[in-house]
């Protein structure tokens, strides 16, 4: 166990690198009644992600906990999954998912401390934004894209890793309060809670250009060629170890799928293919592209839309006065209009058209502090006018 010491904010720190050390840390946060974390992984730097560091704080401690030692993790299991223990985190989505995928961890009674940001209507909110307007603590953002898996960490990482979390609770209790100030802290809980239950999604079996933004415009001749593209440049990646866009960046491939080159001199002034690259890689692309472009045309792929559904005239109706709502609630709030209500959730009620506060709870996707906030100013508007 290493030891440091943050002479900015009293809080001394922790390296975690030994079973015993992280089992006396878990007996000292089965005390607390508030914990900030935060996670560190390398999904920039290597082909299969994963958590390198677990960073966690109470009022007079950080501890820095590293999952690559020699450690079982599974002490910190209770910690995380007490509801007695308020778990504080900015933007928890990718660390929830992370943690249950890495270790099976699942998180009760979380705090966002983002979603508060959002919440309160603050124009920026990311942590560095926030520390800074809040307490003049800066944090380097180029370590965000730090290698987290390489040991030792350099100083600097330390200390980056520290300010993530050792302010955080200060963060949050400034938070709760504003928000109860202004009774939305129930509407804040309810997001975390949803947060909290986040998964890493499994897609092993469907193709690769599902998740590649841009496709859906793409005519199925380009999809094939895409495909491949895809497939190889993951087989790359993942023989050297590497994120995928280490090996081929998605401008270029987009590119590729349009022009589908037939010859070197086509490969010439791709925006992204450089020299290197074309060294690499040039034969193997035009070979790819070929075999795109003899896919007979019955097997071509096509990227699956959602079949739009024609309004009648009421509903349409009822869909616009919902919008014009929000509108107006989000300026008297001031708060962005998704965080109100997404469109989503407009169209499943312009659908529904409950005429009871019953029916208007009943709607798929609408929130305990939605219904509770806004259901009496919600229902006249879903009422057709005759």
């Amino acid at each position: 166990m290493q030891k440091r010491t943050n002479g900015n904010t009293q809080v001394s720190t922790d390296i975690i690198e030994e079973q015993q050390a992280l089992n006396r840390l878990v007996e000292r946060l089965s005390t607390e009644t508030t914990l900030a974390f935060d996670l560190e992984a390398d999904s920039l730097h290597h082909y299969t992600e994963k958590v390198c560091l677990i960073q966690v704080s109470t009022d007079s401690e950080t501890a820095l906990i590293d999952p690559l030692a020699s450690l079982d993790l599974s002490p910190l299991a209770p910690i995380l999954a007490n509801p007695a223990i308020r778990k504080v985190f900015h933007g928890a989505d990718y660390d929830i998912r992370s943690l249950h995928r890495d270790f099976g961890f699942e998180v009760r009674n979380l705090f966002d401390t983002m979603i508060a940001s959002q919440f309160l209507g603050e124009k920026e909110v990311g942590l560095a934004a926030a520390l800074k307007k809040r307490f003049g603590v800066e944090l380097d953002k180029k370590y965000q894209k730090a290698d987290w898996s390489r040991r030792p960490f350099s100083p600097q990482m330390i200390e980056y890793a520290m300010k993530d979390t050792s302010l955080l609770i200060r963060f949050y209790l400034q938070l709760e309060d504003e928000l109860r100030a202004k009774g939305r802290l129930e509407w804040v809980e309810e997001e975390s809670e949803i947060v909290s239950c986040v998964r890493a999604a499994s897609r092993d079996n469907e193709p690769l250009f599902l998740r590649f933004k841009g496709a859906a415009k793409l005519k199925p001749r380009s999809l094939a060629v895409l495909e491949r593209l895809l497939v190889f440049r993951d087989e790359r990646a993942r023989k050297r170890d590497l994120p995928p866009f280490r090996i081929l960046g998605n401008d270029p491939l987009r590119e590729l799928a349009l022009l589908l080159p037939r010859t070197a001199a086509d490969l010439a002034g791709i925006p992204g293919l450089s020299q290197k690259l074309l060294d690499s890689y040039g034969r193997e692309i035009l070979n790819i592209v070929a075999q795109g472009l003899s896919v007979p045309a019955e097997k071509l792929p096509h990227y699956p839309t959602a079949q739009r559904v024609l309004m009648d005239r009421c509903r349409e109706d009822r869909l616009k006065r919902l919008k014009g709502w929000r509108e107006e609630k989000g300026a008297e709030l001031g708060l962005g209009v998704g965080i109100i209500a997404n469109n989503s959730l407009l169209e499943a009620m312009s659908e529904a058209a409950p005429d009871s506060m019953e029916m208007l709870a009943a709607v798929p996707g609408i929130k305990r502090w939605q219904f509770r906030a806004f259901g009496a100013e919600l229902l006249p508007l879903l009422k057709d006018v005759s």
